[in-house]
């Protein structure tokens, strides 16, 4: 049977939602039934949501009342879209979503519930059952045994303390003084704090002057007696004012184990007899976020704040986290408010009374026009009253909890005491998804750094190592990069490398950047920001709108309107600077950057930071790996000749190969220059062992042999004073097999060698009828012996007939346990008849390469000569 009803339409607009909360608050409060006001509240707002927003139609809510329910029907004008039915198996949507929770929510806190439809519209009702209760009673417990009742004195003394504004004694009772020994003389004027013995309960820390400014509070706390013995007692305040409006506040006390005389009842209904024997006590958590709680952090975070918004009958809410040094809050979550630009931003926790920074304790604030920038998250948005509590852990401050109206005056301290309750049961919860979150984020950044700690260590080149830098930080850490080098301490930084995550705005980015001073090399170690980019990139946006519309200099026609404010918008947001320092030195400076509006969170710097470190090293070690190969580039060079001379009537084909990476020269070597007119010395040697030692003997015999030849002296004199040479190297010298010729041109066509062959593989004569021989006899090598008597030989190349010489890392040139040898290389020689000196090399080079799959593991040279005789007319 109906007893009331109450009904109202709401236009499609977001702000009606709120307006239909307050109406079924207001009508429900009106009816006296409290009770069901949240789950009711929490109901209406969703479905209303649904109507407005997702239907886009006019909204009808109505309340009827009976003897023991509240039914509330909220009705669209769309009856064509779709609602699964309570027995349908569709899925409803997920419960982490922000909307269209309407009818899972109703199935989870509704009594009953269901969707009618209609030709012209839709309706879904839902029904909350009243708690029984007796009559003329806000709460009632059920009827106990005697033996089950509370326990207490044969009087019990309540005792009444009134405290003034100033936290001092004005009135003191008789119960008071039999309970604590003092008569109203002794303690009247003096604190409630010098008697009290203030718990520091985990979970919170409020002092006992704190406590006395709340509008309500309850709870134990100790109180000293005459005799310096502490009785715990429990403990109501309320806080009043007199007629004059003066604020005081009355504190009734009890003995603590007579707390029942005063604890208030747990709101809700009355327990259903027949489920006495299986008790099942709900769980805070759950009844204030719903079940399933969210498994995320932000979707727990983003479940708050909207079930915080609708408890209080907001039109926004939002809750921030504590950073790890307590001395900034992140916002996390909110709603109602810009989220895009809310999202990570930062305020300060400050401890000065009456502003917003005092989170740790509760705060109201009735219009924020009064007080402004006392909640610097609301500056702008257009709401004026607010109401914030803390969120603690073990006395931690974790978090700040808040809730907004755009009417002032809309929050007192009642509100204020329930949003309290509602952020101590979600605190521990919230904390324990929070440092889920921290560490998952901190293995994720340590397998991020070991990553690119094996990147940037893979790579001693300088521009691969720039360019991982940028991969590596975008897009994870930032939008865009840019590197900037500096060659030295006295050079000005340079742009050395930039990019995008959309890789058609590199271009903007780069030209934005060149155009602004680069930051200062600041070695300070951690994230600093530059403001620079932001700004310029918005005054080139300004510029280009301005001549645009006809306002300013003529249209730049290099630079389009849409690829200016595209820029704009990319680096629109926080830029930061760290600095590259590596072996005390600043090298360079890694900026990263946001879109508009948005900025960086603390662990994505601190990761910054950390990968910043391993990339400086990195980049300072491929500088001086270039600078070091470049030297060392260039020393091997000079050992090398500068070029082959023309020798009439010769033809001359040198191959050179130096064994190892990065190695130009080893110890293999070779000449050919000319001595004296119409005579020409040539050299092909090999210095025991490869790299920097053996090219270190390589250029002393080189430029000896050049040296002593022309000089005069003949091939066995110049051997033999290079062979006093390398013996003069003490532990330095090495071994070296050598052979030296001297070559001279004759008119004939042909051509006249003495040759000195010391330890040296023998050089090979191919003929014209493609007979191979050896061209000289073996000699002992150089570097072994003091006294060496060495001898020349002279021979005739007749027209025709080619020299080959070649070092033995051509002759030992091995495929398991094969080798090519001289056989072999004779065998490659008698097929290169007719060829130029040229093709001849060649040949034997692809020969060498062909016999063996590996990469050659010693130097190789080799000096072809080929006497192509006279040309005919």
């Amino acid at each position: 049977m109906i007893t009331a009803r109450a009904a109202a339409t709401f236009d499609p607009v977001g702000r009606s939602v709120a307006t239909a909360r307050s109406f079924v608050r207001d009508t429900l409060q009106g009816w006296g039934f409290s009770d069901v006001i949240d789950d009711a509240v929490v109901l209406t707002s969703e479905l209303v949501t649904n109507a407005v927003v997702h239907a886009g139609t006019a909204a009808d809510v109505e309340c009827l009342r009976s003897e023991d329910a509240v039914r509330i029907e909220v009705s669209d004008r769309y009856p064509e879209r779709e609602i699964p039915l309570q027995q349908s198996s569709v899925n409803m949507g997920s419960p982490d979503r922000e909307g269209g929770r309407g009818l899972q929510l109703c199935a989870a806190l509704a009594t009953r519930w269901g969707v009618d439809y209609t030709p012209t519209h839709k309706q879904v009702w839902f029904q909350l059952d009243l708690p029984q209760r007796s009559v003329g009673t806000r709460a009632a417990g059920p009827s106990l045994p005697a033996d089950l009742l509370p326990i207490a004195d044969g009087r019990v003394r309540v005792a009444v303390i009134q405290i003034d504004r100033l936290g001092a004694i004005s009135a003191w009772n008789e119960d008071a003084e039999e309970l604590f020994g003092y008569v109203a003389e002794q303690v009247m004027g003096k604190p409630l704090n010098d008697l009290a013995a203030w718990p520091h309960t985990p979970g919170t820390s409020t002092g006992i002057a704190e406590a006395l400014q709340l509008s309500r509070w309850e709870g134990s706390y100790g109180v000293r007696n005459a005799h310096g013995r502490v009785i715990p007692v429990y403990a109501s305040h309320l806080r009043v004012r007199d007629a004059d409006g003066e604020p005081s506040t009355v504190c009734l006390l009890v003995r603590d184990e007579e707390r029942a005389v005063l604890q208030t009842p747990l709101r809700g209904a009355a327990p259903d007899p027949g489920s006495l024997s299986e008790p099942h006590a709900a769980d805070p958590f759950e009844v204030f976020i719903g079940s399933p709680a969210p498994d995320d952090l932000d979707g727990l975070l983003q479940r708050t704040v909207e079930r915080a918004r609708d408890m209080l009958d907001g039109d926004a809410a939002f809750l921030l986290l504590a950073t790890d040094d307590e001395t900034e809050l992140e916002v996390r979550a909110s709603t109602g408010l810009p989220s895009a630009r809310q999202r990570f931003a930062r305020v300060q926790v400050e401890s000065a009374p009456g502003r917003y920074g005092s989170a740790r304790m509760p705060a109201v604030h009735e219009d924020l026009t009064m007080v402004p920038g006392a909640v610097p998250l609301l500056s702008g948005t257009g709401m004026r009253s607010v109401v914030t509590v803390p969120l603690k852990v073990e006395g931690r401050l974790t978090g700040s909890l808040g809730v907004a109206a755009e009417a002032s005056g809309r929050y007192s301290n009642e509100e204020a005491l329930r949003l309290q309750f509602a952020a101590d049961r979600i605190a521990l919860a919230v904390e324990s998804a929070r440092l889920g979150e921290l560490e998952r984020l901190r293995r994720g950044s340590l397998s991020f750094l070991v990553e690119a700690s094996d990147l940037l260590a893979g790579t001693l080149d300088r521009d691969q190592t720039l360019a991982l830098m940028a991969q590596m930080t975008v897009p994870t850490l930032a939008t865009w990069c840019a590197v900037y080098t500096i060659a030295d301490q006295s050079a000005e930084p340079y742009l050395s490398y930039v990019l995008h995550e959309d890789e058609e705005r590199i271009d903007g980015l780069k030209a934005l950047l060149s155009k602004i001073a680069p930051p200062d090399p600041v070695p300070t170690p951690g994230a600093r920001v530059w403001a620079a980019p932001s700004e310029a990139a918005h005054e080139d946006a300004l510029r280009t709108s301005m001549r645009s519309l006809g306002l300013g200099e003529p249209p730049d026609l290099s630079s389009g309107i849409g690829t200016t404010l595209s820029t704009a918008s990319a680096v629109g947001g926080e830029t930061v600077v760290l600095p590259l320092v590596a072996r005390n030195r600043v090298i360079g400076m890694l900026t990263l950057g946001k879109p508009a509006d948005e900025h960086f969170r603390q662990e994505i710097l601190e990761l910054a930071e950390d990968l910043s470190r391993r990339a400086a090293l990195a980049l300072d070690n491929a500088r001086l790996y270039s600078e070091r190969m470049a030297i060392s580039q260039s020393l091997q060079r000079s050992l090398l000749p500068p070029g082959l001379p023309q020798v009439p009537g010769v033809e001359v084909e040198v191959i050179y190969r130096a064994a190892g990476e990065g190695n130009e020269v080893g110890g293999d070597f070779y000449d050919l220059f000319p001595i004296r007119d119409g005579a020409y010395g040539f050299a092909i040697g090999d210095v025991c062992g490869t790299g920097p030692e053996a090219a270190a003997v390589t250029g002393l015999a080189r430029h000896a042999l050049r040296l002593l030849a022309r000089e005069g002296f003949g091939g066995p004199a110049v051997l033999e004073r290079l062979n006093a040479a390398i013996l003069d190297e003490g532990a330095r010298s090495r071994f070296l097999t050598l052979l030296y010729g001297e070559l001279w041109p004759q008119e004939d066509g042909s051509a006249v060698l003495k040759v000195v062959c010391a330890g040296h593989p023998l050089p090979l004569r191919l003929r014209q009828d493609g007979t191979v021989e050896p061209y000289a006899e073996p000699q002992p090598l150089l570097g072994v012996m003091d006294d060496l008597e060495l001898y020349e030989q002279t021979m005739t190349l007749d027209p025709g007939d080619v020299l080959l010489c070649v070092t033995d890392g051509v002759t030992e040139r091995r495929e398991g346990t094969r080798m090519l040898g001289d056989d072999g290389l004779a065998d490659v020689l008698t097929t290169c008849t007719g060829l130029t000196a040229g093709a001849v090399a060649a040949r034997i080079m692809r020969a060498v390469e062909r016999f063996a799959t590996d990469a050659p593991s010693d130097d190789m040279a080799i000096l072809a000569m080929r006497v192509p005789g006279l040309q005919k007319d």
